[in-house]
């Protein structure tokens, strides 16, 4: 529990979860359900959030008090490479019709989910909030994190002009149930998690892997992030954007090695120093967040299991 006064209170209200059915959300809903508030969702179906007429006559129609934009175009290092301008068009018309629509209909608490990709490729680590757009973004990403940071600068721009009450998280690397166990358009976790597990069950005698193995990530599991970001709307009030991290960092090696055991793969693990490692580090500084009495309740190991127990019994996968 936060000794610091809730600024906010979600009990009552109507709150939007945009991407409800993504992994972020679905955690989100999870964290919510009977807490008091009231869970507007819509499905792309009825709902197409790169238009921005359809957004403004939605939102206006369903009054929202509180939004949380966790909808977005994602992916890992292959999915972003082979489509730049996909990720940039989607993400960039997301974050703006779903903002100026919480605007023109007087949303009262806006959350805006940025990326710790936005971050400078090279920035000093742990990377604290100050270190955004003080340098070159990592390439592999470049699309995405380019939206990402427009969303987070508008979002702070009307704050500063307007006084509405839009705020800006950035989390770290999330994992979890509902996550894209794709080897092709997934990240790192999920899609090692797949491909380990498919490994085992096809008797391979070795997996190789993108990369040198050496660079370090910082992992949050998708129930924490979403216990986190509840946290933040009733608690942190500020045009500055706020990290949300574990604190615990693993080398992709270690990660791919702890990924093996838990699965129960024992052959060879290769890397391919020829494909691109993507940033050496990326740490963030999650000191804000602590100092208001939040931090994350699970372990690497623990989210690992939970996570690879969860898409078997979603996929009915065995072996």
């Amino acid at each position: 529990m936060s000794s610091i006064p809730a600024l906010y209170s979600l009990a009552g209200k109507r709150v939007w979860i945009a991407g409800h059915r993504g992994m972020v959300g679905s955690a989100l809903r999870r964290r919510l359900a009977g807490s008091g508030c009231t869970l507007l969702t819509v499905g792309r179906e009825d709902l197409d959030l790169t238009d921005q007429a359809a957004v403004a006559r939605w939102m206006a129609a369903e009054r929202p008090q509180v939004v949380v934009m966790a909808a977005a175009l994602v992916g890992g290092i292959v999915a972003n490479a082979s489509r730049p301008a996909e990720f940039i068009r989607v993400n960039l018309a997301i974050a703006a019709n779903t903002i100026d629509a919480a605007h023109a209909t007087g949303v009262e608490k806006l959350l805006f989910l940025g990326s710790s990709c936005t971050y400078p490729r090279l920035a000093a680590q742990p990377i604290a909030e100050d270190a955004l757009m003080t340098g070159p973004i990592e390439p592999t990403s470049e699309a995405y994190a380019t939206a990402k940071i427009a969303g987070m600068r508008m979002a702070q721009a009307y704050r500063r002009q307007y006084g509405d009450d839009f705020i800006v998280a950035i989390p770290t690397g999330v994992y979890g149930p509902g996550d894209t166990f794709d080897p092709e358009a997934g990240h790192v976790l999920p899609a090692l998690l797949r491909r380990f597990h498919e490994a085992k069950r096809d008797g391979l005698g070795a997996v190789t892997l993108w990369g040198s193995g050496a660079p370090l990530r910082e992992f949050l599991h998708v129930d924490d992030l979403a216990d986190a970001l509840v946290f933040l709307l009733e608690h942190y009030s500020d045009v500055a954007p706020i990290n949300v991290g574990s604190g615990v960092e693993v080398s992709i090696r270690e990660l791919a090695e702890r990924i093996a055991r838990l699965v129960g793969f024992d052959g060879e693990i290769r890397f391919d120093p020829a494909k691109p490692d993507g940033a050496p580090r990326k740490l963030l500084e999650s000191a804000r967040l602590a100092a208001l009495g939040w931090r994350a309740g699970r372990g690497l190991d623990q989210g690992l299991a939970e996570t690879y127990a969860a898409w078997r019994a979603a996929t009915g996968s065995a072996g």
